[in-house]
């Protein structure tokens, strides 16, 4: 097993971010106070400066998505022409699902709605209206911006892995532009930035599930709370993580992911019958048409024009961009592994469109049920949400009957979702250190599921949700810059659908379309074309494949 690992470590990426983590680790376990402070001052700079520029980003990256739906590319298949996908939409759905957003929306779910219903930015807190805006802002974090950044990576990584047979890696974004330049420093750079914005991102993830687990225990068993209480349950859900990667994702993430979409579906579909049940389907209703109504006004929101706007802007929304951001190394790849054989358009829409709507089903479900009981009177949500964020949930379900059973299952579902996602990163980050493997040793794997507990633990040690979320806005602003590149790399390396081009001929061809230079790769991919088989062109060898490195 040590040799095939040592056979699959890429020279470079691998100890370079394996080395900086465990920097990183031994930093903040020695000097928690001196990293929480630095952390913290990151997160206020980059939110303060350069939040417009991830706002405008998620623009960009949500209007190239629509021009993928309907532009001349739309359908062209993820492989070869006649590939057919590896599995069912059910499964896939559940898959990028569970990897996605799982412990974020159990998490968010109530809490978020109800931050913005007591603390609203735009309208009056504590009113009708208020909770009318507080499922509308959520809808904006989780829905189709965020799986923008998701399927813009996703694409690329699936595109130029299935159809070029290029390597699994982030690098393969670059081909297009730079061509085999790509598996220089550049190249190791992209690749190195995946995997800290993965490692941070799910980090983050997992320091919101142990606390919220915690939160449960203590409802439940009356478990104290504490960061030393949060840590034993990272190093034992860690260890059953460690269990499931190995297995693979067949054995392993498929099943488990399928077992907690039925779970969470349940626990879902109960309390939306105990709950205001003809209140939430009228509100899922108008939620989404809100949400459409508003959908261009909020999604450049910057709060230019207020100033009190704009703080709360660098607190949630920047906050939430720069998560996703983080996270798209890991479930944009993990997307691209098992969507071989889709179309661009039925991989676009099912990315951004599917786990949308199901995350407003949650929000409308959970959010609303809890905005309805403080709207009525009838219990307290906002108390036990602003005393500790993490009992949000279980504050929803102390309101309902079966508060036992119902916070069992929440909590067993936060730990698969934790699962899931431990060790589908570790099987992502494990592809990219491995220089694009489909299949990268289970030694490895084992070794990213291990650190991403240990990271996780640092920073709750190190601060808690406030240097949980410092390291993922401090990882996801430089790897926006590397989505922004992927989606022009996308747009060039598309030109080889067109008749008589080639990947080669498009590395050569200039980004603007009708230059002149365009117009020569044109008519000289046309000779190559028209070439007898093995015939030299130009005096150059015919070569229209690639050879992966």
């Amino acid at each position: 097993m040590l040799a095939r690992s040592r056979e699959h470590i890429h020279p470079v990426v691998f100890p370079v971010s394996a080395g900086v983590i465990v920097l990183f680790v031994i930093y903040g376990a020695l000097f928690s106070e001196d990293a929480d402070r630095r952390l913290g001052a990151t997160r206020d700079w980059i939110t303060a400066n350069l939040g417009w520029f991830m706002i405008g980003a998620i623009g960009l990256l949500l209007l190239f998505c629509l021009w993928l739906v309907i532009g001349r590319y739309a359908s062209v298949k993820l492989g070869p022409d006649d590939a057919v996908p590896d599995y069912s939409y059910l499964t896939w759905f559940a898959m990028l699902f569970s990897a996605g957003m799982g412990i974020g929306l159990v998490f968010w779910g109530v809490a978020e709605p109800v931050f913005h219903f007591a603390g609203a930015p735009r309208v009056e807190s504590n009113t009708a209206e208020a909770a009318r805006e507080a499922l509308l802002l959520s809808f904006h974090h989780w829905g189709l911006g965020a799986w923008a950044v998701y399927a813009v990576l996703g694409l690329s990584l699936a595109y130029f892995g299935y159809r070029h047979d290029l390597p699994m890696t982030v690098r393969s974004a670059l081909y297009p532009l730079i061509g085999e330049r790509m598996h220089g420093w550049a190249g190791n750079l992209v690749d190195t930035l995946a995997i800290f914005g993965t490692m941070f991102g799910v980090a983050t993830s997992l320091g919101l599930g142990v606390a919220q687990i915690n939160a449960g225990l203590n409802r439940v068993l009356g478990v104290g709370v504490s960061q030393g209480v949060q840590i034993s349950l990272i190093a034992g859900i860690t260890l059953v993580a460690t269990i499931s990667v190995v297995t693979g994702i067949d054995k392993g993430i498929r099943r488990l992911s399928e077992l907690n979409i039925t779970l969470a579906g349940l626990l879902l579909l109960f309390i939306a019958l105990v709950g205001p049940t003809m209140l939430l389907l009228g509100a899922y209703v108008e939620n989404i048409g809100n949400y459409v109504t508003n959908f261009v006004e909020l999604l450049f929101w910057s709060g230019s024009y207020d100033n009190e706007q704009g703080a709360w802007l660098s607190g949630w929304t920047i906050f939430y961009w720069a998560w996703w951001v983080s996270w798209a190394p890991f479930v944009g790849t993990f997307i691209a592994r098992i969507s071989r054989g889709r179309t661009i358009r039925e991989f676009i829409l099912g990315v951004l469109l599917v786990p949308s709507a199901v995350s407003f089903l949650w929000f409308t479900v959970m959010g609303n049920s809890a905005l309805e009981i403080e709207l009525e009177g009838a219990g307290d949500i906002v108390g036990p949400t602003f005393e500790a964020t993490e009992f949000a949930m279980f504050a929803l379900l102390e309101q309902l009957p079966w508060t036992t059973l119902t916070s069992i299952v929440t909590i067993f579902v936060i730990v698969v979702f934790f699962v899931t996602s431990s060790d589908s990163a570790s099987y992502v980050i494990d592809m990219i250190a491995s220089g694009g493997s489909l299949n990268p040793p289970v030694g490895m794997r084992v070794f990213w599921a291990v650190s991403e507990g240990v990271v996780a633990a640092v920073l709750l040690a190190a601060g808690g949700l406030g240097a949980l979320q410092a390291g993922a806005i401090a990882t996801g602003l430089p790897f926006t810059v590397v989505l922004l590149v992927a989606m022009v790399g996308i747009m060039k390396g598309l030109r080889s659908e067109q008749p008589g081009m080639t990947l080669r001929d498009v590395v050569a061809a200039p980004l603007i379309e009708g230059s002149t230079d365009r117009r020569e790769a044109r008519r000289t991919a046309a000779a190559r074309t028209q070439a007898a088989p093995g015939e030299p062109t130009d005096g150059e060898p015919r070569d229209d494949t690639l050879t992966p490195q």
